[in-house]
């Protein structure tokens, strides 16, 4: 999952060699947190979040094929304080 995730963010910025993923376990899913360059953030949401929503889609779709539960959270860094 990890790689799949860090694919399609890499395609999508301008700067792949900034893109980070955490990993972590809970509530018997793994969940995932895609973190890109604060001005890139955009990109991964995408307008009205469209672009985020399909990432979602598709990671729940190659989850569900290996039995598995999973989410992933893009955080805006603008907002992180």
């Amino acid at each position: 999952m990890r790689e799949f995730i860090e694919y399609i963010a890499k395609n999508l910025v301008d700067k792949p060699e900034e893109v980070r993923i955490e990993e972590m376990f809970e509530e018997g899913r793994m969940k995932y947190r895609l973190f890109v360059n604060k001005e890139e953030t955009g990109k991964v949401i995408g307008k009205e979040g469209r672009t985020a929503k399909a990432i979602r889609t598709l990671l729940t779709a190659v989850a569900a094929k290996e039995g598995k539960r999973c989410s992933l959270e893009i955080p805006d860094k603008k907002l992180v304080t």
